[in-house]
C-alpha cells in the first residue's frame, strides 16, 4: 500500500513536470499585433490574433495578459459598473492560469502584476478603494522580486512607475494610512522612470510597449503633475503614435482641453479613426460638446445628447445636462433652458465634483450671461475673448453677489494665464475681500492662484501665507481638491525652507 502511494506521488510529480515544462512566455510577432491592436482600442481585429495564439501555441501566457487588457480598457472606455461587476472575476482566474506558468520567465511574476495594477486602476475608479490598495501591494511585491531576478528585464520599470504615481497622487490624508501598510510613492519619481523609458524602449527588444508608457506619461503629467509647460511635450510624443489609434485621439484631446488647447483638442478629436472595430468611446463626445460650447458653436447640443444617450458609466451626466441648459440660455430659449435644469436635478449621480458642482448650479440663481460667456472662452483658452466680453463691466453692474464675486476672480484667472501677475493679483485679492466667507468657489481657489504665483516669483512667505488662507476658508465648493493643492503647496513651501 505504501508502495502504490509513493509510486502515486511521484508519477503526478513527473505528469506535472512534464505540464508545465511546455508552459512559457512568448510575446512573438502575433501577440505583439495584437497587443498593438488593444492599445489602439482595436479590440474587435485583436481578439482573433489572441484566438489564433490560443490555437497555435496553447501553452503561451501572453495571451492570459492580453486577455486582461483587453477588460481593462472595455472598462475604461464604458465606464460601466455593470461591465466591471460582470468582468472583474477574470481577474482571479487569470492570476490562476498565469501561475501554472514557466516560474523562470522574466514575465512570470511581471504579468501577475501587471493584471493587479490594471485591476486597481479599475477599482479606483469605481471606489473599491481598499481592494485596489491590495491589489497595488500585490503588484509592487511582485515587481521587487522580479526586479532582484530579472534586473535587466526593462518593462519591470513600467509597473514600478505606475505604482510610484498612483500612490504618490494618492490625497495627503490617504498617504499617512497606505505608509502604515508600507505603501508609498512618488509622482515625480514615476513620471522621471517613464521618461526614462520612453527613451530606452526604442533601443530595446520592448519596443512595442512605448505606447502604452507614453499614455501613463500624458495622464501622469496632465492629473497629477498638472504643469502646462508639458503640453507641447506630451502632444510631440503622442503625435509619434499610429493615426489608426483612437486612443492618441482622445488622449491628445484630453490634455489639450486641460490645457486650454480647445482647437487642438477638436482637430483631434472630430478627426479621430472610426469604425466598428474601436470601442466604443462616449466620453469623446461629452468631450467635444464641452469644446464647442467653449467656442459657443451652434451645434455643441448635439454632441452633449449623443454623450447622454449612449453613456452606460456614473459620470459626467449631471454636468452634461446643466452644459445643455447654459447652450440654450445662450440662444434665449429659457423654456429648453429650464426644462434641462430640471434633468440636471432629477437624472445623473453626484460621485464626483463635476456633477456635484453642476447640481448646485441648477439651483442657484441663472448665471449672468456675460460671465458665462467669459467662463466658456477662458475654459477653451480665448483668453482675448473672455476678457472682451467683461472689460468694460464694472462692479455695480451686477446685482448678485455671486456674480461680483465671479467678476473679480474671472478678471484674476484671465489675467494670471495672459502672465499679467499685477492685475492677476489685485483682482483675486478683491475676489478674496468679497467672497472669503461665501460657499462658492472663487474666493479659495483665488487665494490657491496667489499661492501659485508668488510661489513661481519664489516669495515662499506670501505664498504660504496664501496656501493657508486657502485652507482656512471652509463650506465652500471642491473644498477637497481646493485643500488637497493648499497642502501640497505648504509642502513644498516647507521642502523649499529646509534646503
Amino acid at each position: 500500500m505504501r508502495y502504490c502511494l509513493k509510486t502515486f506521488i511521484v508519477c503526478v510529480g513527473v505528469l506535472c513536470s512534464s505540464l508545465s515544462a511546455n508552459a512559457n512566455f512568448d510575446f512573438n510577432p502575433n501577440c505583439i499585433k495584437a497587443y498593438q491592436l488593444i492599445m489602439q482600442l482595436r479590440v474587435s481585429e485583436a481578439k482573433p490574433l489572441i484566438a489564433k495564439e490560443k490555437l497555435q501555441n496553447p501553452d503561451n501566457g501572453i495571451p492570459i495578459l492580453l486577455d486582461n487588457y483587453i477588460d481593462y480598457f472595455t472598462i475604461l472606455t464604458s465606464e460601466s459598473k455593470a461591465d466591471y461587476e460582470k468582468l472583474k472575476k477574470n481577474k482571479a482566474i487569470r492570476l490562476d492560469l498565469l501561475d501554472n506558468q514557466d516560474e523562470n520567465s522574466p514575465y512570470y511574476l511581471f504579468a501577475q502584476a501587471e493584471i493587479n495594477i490594471q485591476w486597481a486602476l479599475l477599482k479606483g475608479k469605481f471606489q473599491d478603494y481598499f481592494s485596489a490598495a491590495w491589489d497595488i501591494n500585490n503588484a509592487d511585491d511582485l515587481l521587487n522580486d522580479n526586479t532582484k531576478k530579472f534586473p535587466n528585464f526593462l518593462p519591470n520599470k513600467k509597473g514600478k512607475a505606475i505604482i510610484n504615481i498612483v500612490l504618490g497622487a494618492v490625497p495627503s490624508n490617504l498617504r499617512g494610512i497606505l505608509k502604515t501598510i508600507g505603501l508609498n510613492g512618488s509622482v515625480a519619481n514615476g513620471v522621471k522612470d517613464l521618461e526614462y523609458l520612453i527613451a530606452a524602449l526604442p533601443k530595446s527588444n520592448y519596443n512595442f510597449y512605448r505606447d502604452e508608457v507614453i499614455f501613463f506619461y500624458a495622464f501622469a503629467q496632465t492629473e497629477a503633475v498638472k504643469n502646462k509647460n508639458y503640453q507641447q511635450k506630451i502632444v510631440s510624443y503622442l503625435d509619434n503614435l499610429p493615426n489608426t489609434s483612437l486612443l492618441k485621439s482622445f488622449l491628445i484631446g484630453y490634455v489639450s482641453i486641460k490645457n486650454a488647447q480647445n482647437d487642438v483638442a477638436l482637430k483631434y478629436l472630430l478627426n479621430r479613426p472610426q469604425g466598428a472595430q474601436y470601442l466604443n468611446f462616449t466620453n469623446i463626445y461629452y468631450m467635444i460638446g464641452n469644446a464647442k460650447l467653449n467656442k459657443l458653436d451652434t451645434d455643441a447640443n448635439q454632441y452633449l445628447l449623443k454623450y447622454i444617450k449612449e453613456y452606460r458609466g456614473l459620470h459626467f451626466v449631471k454636468d452634461s445636462y446643466l452644459k445643455l441648459a447654459y447652450y440654450y440660455l445662450l440662444i434665449l430659449d429659457y423654456d429648453k433652458y429650464q426644462a434641462y435644469l430640471k434633468l440636471v436635478r432629477s437624472q445623473g449621480n453626484i460621485l464626483i465634483e463635476k456633477d456635484k458642482q453642476a447640481l448646485k448650479e441648477a439651483n442657484d440663481y441663472s448665471p449672468n450671461i456675460d460671465l458665462l460667456k467669459s467662463r466658456l472662452f477662458f475654459d477653451g483658452g480665448y483668453y482675448d475673448k473672455a476678457l472682451a466680453q467683461i472689460k468694460d463691466k464694472n462692479i455695480d453692474d451686477f446685482k448678485l453677489a455671486r456674480d461680483k464675486i465671479e467678476f473679480y476672480y474671472r478678471l484674476g484667472r484671465i489675467y494670471d494665464e495672459s502672465s499679467k501677475n499685477a492685475e492677476a493679483l489685485t483682482n483675486y485679492q478683491k475676489a478674496i475681500n468679497l467672497g472669503k466667507n461665501a460657499t462658492y468657489y472663487y474666493a479659495a481657489n483665488a487665494a490657491l492662484s496667489m499661492g501659485y504665483i508668488y510661489e513661481k516669483e519664489k516669495d515662499t512667505v506670501k505664498a504660504r501665507n496664501f496656501y493657508t488662507q486657502a485652507l482656512e476658508m471652509k463650506n465652500h465648493e471642491y473644498q477637497n481638491s481646493i485643500e488637497s493643492k493648499a497642502k501640497e503647496g505648504l509642502k513644498r513651501m516647507l521642502d523649499t525652507n529646509s534646503r
